[in-house]
């Protein structure tokens, strides 16, 4: 089976990009919008939309094979590749890559996701966002030329000696509506959430703490209210963006102590907390989380630590999971370019016996969640983010119903 053409289109994303060297530097929010000039290459304003392009493969059957090249919402930032525009990805497709894709057979999806992945042209390697897209488009082509799910194409072509394909747990994410938005979740009955966006000590976390722990207790209180299961009991997964080693000096100690709190306010309910320190660069991040880590172990305490800042590229997956900095990482789709390397580090982390979650971001498109929501589902992930978009209800949406889609197909096979 042959890519006989290829097509795109510029789209929208679910979300936007935003410029976190401004916003950083004291940018004034301004309704949805941020007063000022840009300060990262490429922006024209603080916050503008998000963009994507679609990638479409055209099979010698007919069928036509779906992509979107997508990046996170804080692109350029932290060593990223620059703001991604749909318009000068769509030249660099017609210029440099149909020629390479048109006549390629795609019966296997493996070899030609590395081909394109480490592709260089001009000396340089592919926009992380082009990369994820063109093989987000071979993965479908592969599953479309095989008439199997894209599921089974990554269980197949990556040796999973598994006969049997779960659900995975969604984690959902509030945004900045961490009240309303939680309400939804329980009535959804989510199995992760909420994420809550902690990324301010004054408003959110609490000079000492305080507001956290109020607003963790508020998460308990509010599942026990409006359950209709007594047997529902979600994970609470909070992102603190290393607000706890701020207010706590990077303390061991301390931060361990307040963990350790808060897990107990949770309790009955299994809390995670995502990035509770930021040491500002990759192997003291991975030092501080591996202690904490570590101190939770050996004391038999339940509160999970999640990797996310500094743990960015399947490099970085594999350093954090072979020094046991953190209970579970978060793999962020977009950042890892190419999704042969999401397989690839999901894998790793099952192998570590690290909790494999399947990330990303609210700046991604429907496409490129469903493409991610399979992968997840071929490799046993711990949990899966529900996405695109801020909204709650739209992401989990999209790939709950995605995922059913796909296990009932399995199913009727076997």
């Amino acid at each position: 089976m042959n890519i006989i053409d290829v097509l795109t289109s510029t789209s929208m994303t679910g979300f936007y990009f935003d410029d976190q060297k401004a916003i950083k530097a004291g940018a004034l929010q301004d309704g949805f919008t941020y007063l000022g000039e840009p300060l990262t290459e490429r922006f024209s304003q603080i916050r503008q939309k998000g963009e994507a392009l679609s990638i479409m493969l055209v099979l010698d059957n007919g069928a036509v094979a779906f992509g979107d090249a997508a990046a996170v919402q804080y692109s350029g930032a932290g060593g990223r590749d620059p703001l991604f525009l749909a318009a000068v990805a769509m030249e660099r497709i017609e210029r440099d890559i149909k020629p390479l894709l048109i006549g390629r057979d795609v019966t296997t999806f493996r070899d030609n996701a590395a081909y394109f992945d480490r592709l260089e042209v001009d000396g340089q390697r592919l926009h992380t966002a082009l990369r994820y897209g063109i093989t987000q488009a071979l993965l479908d082509a592969t599953a479309k030329a095989n008439r199997i799910t894209m599921a089974e194409v990554v269980r197949n072509e990556y040796g999973i000696d598994d006969p049997h394909y779960r659900r995975i747990p969604l984690f959902a994410q509030t945004g900045d509506d961490r009240y309303t938005n939680v309400d939804k979740m329980i009535l959804k009955e989510v199995e992760v959430m909420p994420h809550a966006l902690i990324n301010n000590i004054d408003t959110k976390l609490g000079r000492h703490g305080e507001l956290l722990k109020e607003y963790v207790a508020w998460l308990r209180g509010r599942v026990l209210q409006l359950r209709t299961r007594p047997d529902y009991r979600p994970v609470f997964h909070i992102d603190v963006y290393g607000t706890i080693g701020i207010i706590f000096d990077n303390d061991i100690d301390k931060m361990y102590q307040y963990l350790t709190e808060l897990e107990d306010i949770a309790a009955p309910f299994q809390l995670r907390i995502e990035g509770p320190v930021d040491a500002g660069n990759r192997r003291e991040t991975m030092q501080y989380l591996k202690t904490l880590t570590e101190r939770i172990n050996d004391n038999k305490r339940t509160v999970e630590i999640v990797a996310d800042e500094w743990c960015n590229t399947l490099d970085d997956v594999k350093y954090f999971a072979d020094h046991g900095a953190g209970h579970m990482l978060q793999v962020k789709t977009p950042d890892l370019g190419g999704v042969n390397n999401i397989i690839e580090a999901l894998l790793y982390c099952n192998e570590k016996g690290v909790g494999a979650y399947s990330g990303g971001t609210c700046n991604e498109t429907d496409i490129s969640a469903q493409v991610t929501t399979a992968i997840a589902i071929a490799c046993n992930a711990k949990q899966c983010l529900a996405k695109p978009g801020m909204g709650t209800d739209e992401g989990i949406m999209i790939v709950n119903n995605y995922m059913n889609r796909t296990l009932a197909r399995i199913n009727r096979k076997q």
